[in-house]
């Protein structure tokens, strides 16, 4: 059974145990993690912390992709829209498993304060849909274009020799890429200036936050 016959009642239920998951740690990853047989850097102590810190700020940024997506497909007025965003939420689910993987290769943990950021981004989904799905699409749009440009700038912060971390930041940013893409081919509308310079303080202020814990 495809996906636009669900109920709405099946849609909860499937989003309630998605978050569940989400905040519990649960990711299973469809692709193999990218540079998988690249061999250990030689970090620095100082070295593996930012690191650590980095893709711990991706991590969380995931699970906001996780609530973000869940909650517009939630919201959908269309089969088609839906279908996108569980597309992409699977490929950030991905995402989700990498990062917390080389977290804990790294030594690390995910931030304690997913739970509050998956309830954050959840509600601002939710308000993003019932808005309509051009609007929705192009909240997309506009967070996949920030979030690439915060996916580049840790490219440039990364210890050069962390090639396990840098494989993976880089397909994540070239799948963010293609989201947004795929977002602006559906119909996106443009964001008015003052929601995108919103969107990013509230990213600023979670990369910040998440650095650390």
């Amino acid at each position: 059974m495809t996906n636009c016959f669900h109920t709405p009642l099946d849609r909860l239920i499937t989003g309630a145990d998605k978050a569940l998951r989400v905040i519990a740690g649960v990711a299973t990853a469809s692709r193999p993690t990218p540079g998988q047989f690249a061999p250990d850097a030689d970090l620095s102590e100082q070295e593996r912390r930012h690191a650590a810190g980095l893709m711990r700020v991706n991590h969380v940024g995931e699970v906001c992709a996780q609530a973000l997506y869940n909650s517009q497909a939630r919201f959908a007025r269309t089969a088609q829209i839906r279908q996108q965003f569980e597309h992409s939420s699977r490929e950030e689910e991905d995402h989700l498993a990498w990062t917390a993987q080389r977290l804990g290769e790294l030594g690390s943990h995910t931030s304690v304060l997913n739970p509050l950021f998956y309830a954050g981004s959840y509600a601002l989904g939710t308000v993003a849909a019932l808005l309509g799905d051009a609007k929705s699409l192009g909240f997309v749009v506009e967070t996949e274009r920030q979030v690439e440009a915060h996916l580049q700038s840790h490219l440039e912060k990364l210890p050069p020799q962390d090639v396990k971390s840098r494989a993976i930041v880089d397909q994540m940013r070239l799948d963010e890429i293609a989201h947004g893409a795929a977002a602006q081919a559906l119909g996106a509308a443009e964001m008015p200036a003052p929601v995108k310079a919103v969107m990013t303080v509230m990213g600023s202020v979670m990369t910040n936050t998440a650095y650390y814990v």
